[in-house]
């Protein structure tokens, strides 16, 4: 007799319009109207949005012109960053309750490996309802989740009872599922690769595993594997409780476009201050600057130099950015300057995921 194939339990908590949920939360008299965090309706991009101003388009990313736009009655509030921490923390401690196996992506959402967990709970669904009541008793915010055997099928799966609502995608369950998405619901495939999928007649995840591997490897180089087994539910990254970043970024978006290199250095050493805090913080360093640099016509640029060391000095940052900065003339005047480091010194470990037996 065949032996039963194992699985593990994974969740994934997204906290709902989480910056927006905050500020309304804080504030009364901004509960059911539309919000937006970040930017303004004359400068900046969209960080957040209320699902009052989501009926509207807006979106995170969004310019703010172009938000205004969409909803004349949109209500732009400024970030509070030391809040949303404050926040989130509380949050996790709720997480770690249950497992330490607690992969955070953001501030506002992670991944929990509850396949062995602290409560005993041998149900990864009712585990994923009691923290989403915690988190609202407790913390007063709604969190939406997705549960099933891996973390590529829970990412999706949270975000399609949203707001305030959870799935769970049993292991039979799993490529049926996946087959009836469309494929830019695919956690991962992003605007353009779609565009691609969709001129090979690709457009749900069934159409998607009708394609050989030979198929997908030569439209889609190294991606196609990757594509083809997902599509299956094949997805063995484990939940990483101490991920490591891959790269660490400071940027800025200014209230009036720079036109001159003399002003673009002056706010390019206060990133490269920021950056330096960072990285100091997390006693990490790396050989490879890049520097952002968003135009007035919101096209995005980047430059990058590799250097034969490592660096995490405010100094070293800085001259590599000019360095880069005239490496040639600004095409339009500039709206936004970044700087971010990676190929950092932080060593990435692979481990070897044992599967467990539970009922899910």
């Amino acid at each position: 007799m065949a032996e039963p194939i194992s699985y593990r339990k994974i969740i994934h908590i997204d906290m709902d319009a989480f910056y927006a949920s905050v500020e309304q939360m804080d504030n009364p008299e901004l509960r059911g109207k539309p919000l937006a965090v970040g930017g303004s309706e004359v400068r900046g991009v969209v960080s957040a949005a209320s699902y009052e101003a989501r009926k509207f388009g807006v979106r995170s990313a969004m310019s703010g012109i172009q938000a205004k736009r969409n909803c004349p009655d949109l209500i732009f509030v400024r970030p509070r960053f030391d809040r949303y921490k404050e926040i989130s923390k509380k949050i996790r401690k709720i997480f770690h309750e249950y497992t330490d196996l607690v992969e955070p992506l953001s501030l506002d959402e992670a991944y929990l490996d509850v396949t062995q967990n602290k409560k005993g709970n041998p149900s990864a669904t009712l585990i994923a309802q009691e923290i989403r009541k915690r988190i609202f008793e407790e913390v007063g915010l709604t969190a939406s989740a997705g549960i099933s055997v891996n973390k590529f099928v829970a990412k999706i799966a949270s975000d399609y009872n949203k707001p305030n609502g959870q799935k769970t995608v049993n292991p039979e369950e799993v490529e049926s599922f996946l087959e009836n998405l469309d494929i830019k619901k695919f956690y991962g495939i992003g605007k353009v690769t779609t565009e691609r999928m969709y001129h090979l007649g690709i457009f749900t995840g069934k159409d998607l595993k009708s394609k050989s591997k030979e198929f997908l490897e030569e439209h889609f180089s190294k991606s196609g594997l990757h594509f083809y087994n997902i599509v299956r539910g094949i997805h063995n990254s484990s939940v990483k409780p101490n991920r490591i970043a891959k790269s660490v970024a400071a940027e800025h978006t200014f209230n009036e476009n720079l036109t001159s290199e003399i002003f673009m250095v002056e706010k390019l050493e206060r990133i490269a201050g920021e950056l330096e805090k960072r990285l100091k913080r997390y006693n990490i360093s790396g050989k490879t600057v890049t520097l952002k640099i968003k135009y007035s016509d919101f096209t995005t640029q980047t430059r990058s130099k590799t250097l034969p060391y490592f660096i995490s000095d405010k100094g070293l940052l800085l001259e590599t950015a000019k360095e880069l900065l005239f490496q040639e003339r600004m095409k339009e005047s500039v709206r936004l300057l970044g700087i971010s480091l990676n190929n950092l010194n932080t060593e990435i470990k692979k481990t070897v995921v044992v599967q467990l037996k539970f009922e899910f």
